[in-house]
């Protein structure tokens, strides 16, 4: 997608250790023109995909995973990353986040991620994987079905794609970066 990847190369910034920061853009300041074409470039992707569901995980992916379900008129849920004293049904698992260098609880209630479900799961970032993990043993606990998952940007370099690969999972990333060497952004 060269409108993303040219954004990230303008209004992107490196840091060292792996660290790409689109908020800018993207995480904390948004562009809602740019996250409308992200989601019409999913849906575009996932065209050949039964889906009855978006699913994200707070906080990153509520705003791409909500114009994914805007435009395809399906419910959009996000998981916690902490538990709710209301929340009934409730299934968990321990995500540790790359960011933050720490475990998370996250959880979702069965209530709304069903047997009957066929699941879109959108985030902003692909790393090393493990929330995407956290995410398929949710949707797997649930007995849900995912029909894929997208990723807004994917750090090649960080492998997370591969746990997912091997297990069958389809991955469709809107923009690859293979390296943040010497800070210098190279995509895909």
């Amino acid at each position: 997608m060269e409108l993303l990847k040219q954004r990230i190369l303008q209004d992107g910034k490196c840091y060292p250790g792996g660290i790409l920061k689109v908020d800018s853009f993207i995480n904390h300041q948004m562009d809602p023109m740019l996250l409308y074409k992200v989601a019409e470039e999913f849906i575009y992707r996932f065209r050949d995909a039964n889906i009855n569901k978006i699913v994200t995980i707070e906080a990153s992916g509520i705003a791409p995973a909500i114009m994914v379900g805007y435009i395809m008129h399906l419910p959009v849920v996000f998981i916690k990353k902490k538990q709710p004293k209301t929340m009934e049904n409730m299934l968990s698992t321990v995500v540790h986040s790359f960011t933050k260098d720490r475990d998370y609880t996250v959880c979702i209630s069965n209530n709304f991620l069903t047997p009957d479900d066929h699941i879109l799961f959108i985030d902003d970032f692909l790393a090393y994987g493990n929330a995407a993990l956290g995410v398929l043993d949710l949707i797997n606990q649930s007995g849900a079905v995912l029909e894929g998952m997208g990723f807004i940007i994917e750090k090649a370099f960080q492998k997370g794609r591969l746990p997912l690969k091997e297990v069958g999972v389809r991955v469709e990333s809107l923009a690859i970066i293979d390296s943040l060497e010497d800070c210098t952004i190279t995509i895909r």
